[in-house]
């Protein structure tokens, strides 16, 4: 389907239904996060520290509970880009270059936000972005939720078996925060490899995959490992800035989805600058500039575990 530009300004990526199925295939932080809209650049949710029982004796005051309310803050940062097209390779089909060129940006744009969400292992402004990425935030204490810093992160093995993986899981599932309804796991596609290798001791592979992916990625239907959804992505491996192509450690990710959050500020857009106005008169080139604002959170730290191989 062709973007129709009329000068317009900025026209957004999810009108065309190729792009945004592209972005759904490969963004995990899109496709499982809890989406927050945002009418300015910093919005705060708030978090509720849950409520605690106890007997409660005749004749006496009720007990008081103590548990910590706060809020998490999401700031929006900016992902953007522009494409220069000379206007002699235009001249044949609009659509199909600015078509092209919307779906490619739409595949780098969630690898990058995949990647900056989850895999950074430096701290916000230290890595140039205005927020914290999973791996981060799991590396520190969190004296609010009780969380202990690297606590649910596991680093250091040098390959994934059936165990460390079992029990990197186990972590997150014997938390405070798990909800078997809404987990999730995110991993790198090299531990379709890692997945399919493991075998018993008579040298069968435990993990056989069936034809709706389970654990090694087949085709069709939602793939699943341990009965839960998963997302493969390339954005699953650490960086210290944050890459649509990173080349750190890959992750595996299990956790509540409810806890990955959001922030919607601007989707993913489009404008067009063409050659006969503005800056590409005088080189006759054509510009694509492409541009979001998204901000990401961690609800709670305990509601996540990682695993990073390598």
């Amino acid at each position: 389907m062709a973007v129709a530009f009329t000068g317009a300004g900025w026209i957004p990526i999810e009108t065309n239904p190729d792009v945004i199925q592209k972005v759904q295939q490969t963004s995990a932080v899109e496709r499982f996060g809890h989406h927050v809209p945002m009418g300015s650049n910093t919005k705060y949710t708030p978090r509720s520290g849950g409520v605690v029982l106890g007997r409660w004796a005749k004749s006496t005051s009720a007990p008081a509970d103590s548990s910590p309310n706060d809020s998490v803050l999401l700031a929006s940062d900016k992902i953007g880009g522009k494409v220069t097209i000379a206007e002699e390779d235009m001249s044949d089909s609009l659509a199909s270059i600015v078509d092209a060129k919307s779906v490619d940006a739409g595949t780098s744009y969630a690898k990058l936000f995949d990647n900056v969400c989850l895999g950074i292992t430096a701290a916000k402004g230290t890595s140039g972005w205005l927020f914290d990425s999973l791996y981060y935030i799991l590396t520190q204490n969190d004296t609010v939720t009780g969380y202990t810093g690297n606590a649910n992160l596991s680093i250091g093995a040098t390959a994934a078996t059936y165990d460390n993986l079992s029990a990197s899981l186990g972590v997150y599932e014997q938390g405070d925060y798990f909800d078997e309804a809404e987990t999730v796991i995110v991993a790198h596609p090299a531990f379709k490899q890692i997945l399919r290798g493991i075998k018993d001791n008579s040298g069968s592979p435990i993990l056989n995959e069936s034809s709706n992916g389970t654990a090694g990625g087949g085709q069709g239907g939602t793939p699943k490992l341990f009965g839960y959804d998963l997302q493969w992505s390339m954005g699953c491996k650490t960086s210290a800035a944050g890459s649509q192509a990173p080349t750190g450690k890959p992750f595996i990710v299990y956790g509540n989805r409810q806890y990955l959050q959001v922030g919607d500020r601007n989707p993913l857009a489009v404008n067009f600058q063409d050659s006969e106005t503005g800056i590409g008169v005088d080189t006759d080139e054509n510009v694509l500039y492409f541009r979001a604002r998204k901000a990401f959170a961690v609800g709670a730290p305990g509601a996540f575990s990682m695993q990073v191989i390598g």
